[in-house]
């Protein structure tokens, strides 16, 4: 769990981290170098899930890579899709991390919603449905590795 107090909007209990795939992790069905590394390092802390429609038929290598199952998602809908998962989680709990219109439901209703900028694109639903943007992956997980930096960001 990770927790932090920020001004202005109080105490935050982070026990899950809900991620998107393909744009977000990965380009192309393939996985970004270091985020495997970046992703173990916050499995003490927090639980890991991922969401994905498949696009490239390629998730069954990532899942092996990060030694996890992701969900799939039926096609259509999907943005409502990856909302209801983090609402079951619990969506206090979450911070949520995408860059696809079909991200921005979970990027809303989570307790934090990290909208990363992506050589696929950034949707503007997204970004508009975000807490906060950062320019990549890399980013996004080193600021939930260092929640301080969360504090300084987002304190009202």
């Amino acid at each position: 769990m990770i927790e932090l107090s920020i001004p202005g909007q109080g105490l935050i209990e982070l026990e899950h981290l809900v991620c998107d795939v393909n744009g977000t992790l990965a380009l192309d069905g393939q996985l970004l170098d270091r985020v495997a590394r970046a992703l173990t390092d916050l499995r003490d802390r927090l639980q890991l899930h991922l969401l994905t429609a498949d696009t490239h038929g390629r998730q069954e290598l990532i899942d092996r890579q990060l030694n996890v199952k992701a969900v799939r998602l039926q096609m259509g809908e999907e943005s409502q899709q990856k909302a209801d998962y983090v609402r079951r989680l619990g969506a206090e709990r979450v911070v949520a991390i995408g860059q696809g219109a079909n991200d921005a439901g979970m990027l809303e209703c989570s307790r934090l919603g990290i909208c990363v900028l992506s050589n696929e694109g950034t949707a503007i639903q997204a970004l508009l449905a975000a807490d906060l943007v950062v320019p990549n992956i890399y980013t996004a997980l080193e600021i939930i590795e260092n929640p301080l930096r969360l504090v300084a960001t987002l304190r009202k």
